[in-house]
């Protein structure tokens, strides 16, 4: 049975609005505040960082990365515009250039929680497990950081990785206990339990998966196989049905369709 392991990554960046250029009739005559070099070079990082964000999200990577190369040169200790670049070398294929530019961004930021998140997810996902889990320790540690659960999430899913069983129940355990709403951490819980022949409990989480109202094929494959082993087999049902209707074409769907078949 196959299972999707998701890992997160922090917001990079939220995007600001249009920069104007105009100046405002009341403003003429007045002396203007003048900044320094080094906020004018930040400020142009900054906008050429967010320009690249905008490109990304359009899909078009080559004029990303001329933007994000751009705020680099203004700014090489912009730390938001290494996280962006790594992004976007890491989507190219290209891992050398995508560690070092995460790196870069946990040593501009060291305490801070995104980058130390952003770089364990990169170490899990190129096999860096032991690497990985002390940077979303880092992350967890950040008391700014809004979204300790989510490093949490992906350090569960790391050590499952490396069949760390007990670790990963642990850190799961914990994510959920910070955020009761981490719809990630109770479906990997779940399916722990179940894989564990622990049913009522795997009930249990994958219930509190599903009232979040966010279901998957993986999460409707499971509920469906742990109603079928506590012997339910209306509950299962409907679970099967939803499935069926709402996710035809996924490999769950496909899997449960060929069971079914005589």
């Amino acid at each position: 049975m196959r299972f999707d392991r998701v890992l997160i990554f922090s917001l990079l960046l939220p995007l600001a609005g249009c920069v104007t250029t105009h100046t405002d009739s009341s403003s003429l005559g007045k002396s203007m505040p003048q900044s320094s070099k080094a906020d004018q070079a930040s400020d142009a990082a900054r906008i050429h960082t967010e320009l690249g964000q905008r490109y990304m999200a359009a899909g078009d990577l080559e004029t990303a990365l001329g933007k994000l190369t751009k705020a680099l040169q203004f700014d090489p200790n912009y730390a938001p515009a290494h996280t962006v670049i790594a992004v976007l070398y890491e989507r190219i294929h290209k891992l050398p250039e995508a560690e070092e530019h995460y790196r870069k961004a946990v040593a501009l930021e060291p305490g801070k929680g995104a980058p130390n998140n952003n770089l364990g997810v990169f170490l899990c996902h190129t096999g860096k497990v032991a690497e990985a889990t002390g940077y979303f320790q880092k992350a967890v540690a950040d008391p700014f950081y809004q979204t300790p659960d989510v490093a949490l999430t992906n350090e569960g899913v790391c050590q499952l990785q490396a069949s760390d069983a007990k670790g990963a129940e642990a850190s799961f355990r914990d994510a959920i206990a910070r955020n009761p709403n981490n719809a990630e951490a109770l479906f990997q819980l779940a399916n722990m339990l179940y894989l564990n022949k622990d049913m009522f409990r795997a009930r249990a989480f994958i219930q509190r998966f599903d009232a979040l109202g966010q279901p998957t094929a993986a999460s409707l494959k499971l509920g469906h196989d742990i109603e079928s082993r506590l012997g339910n087999p209306e509950g299962a049902l409907v679970y099967s049905k939803r499935l069926l209707s709402q996710f035809p074409d996924s490999e769950q769907a496909h899997t449960l369709e060929t069971a079914a078949r005589p």
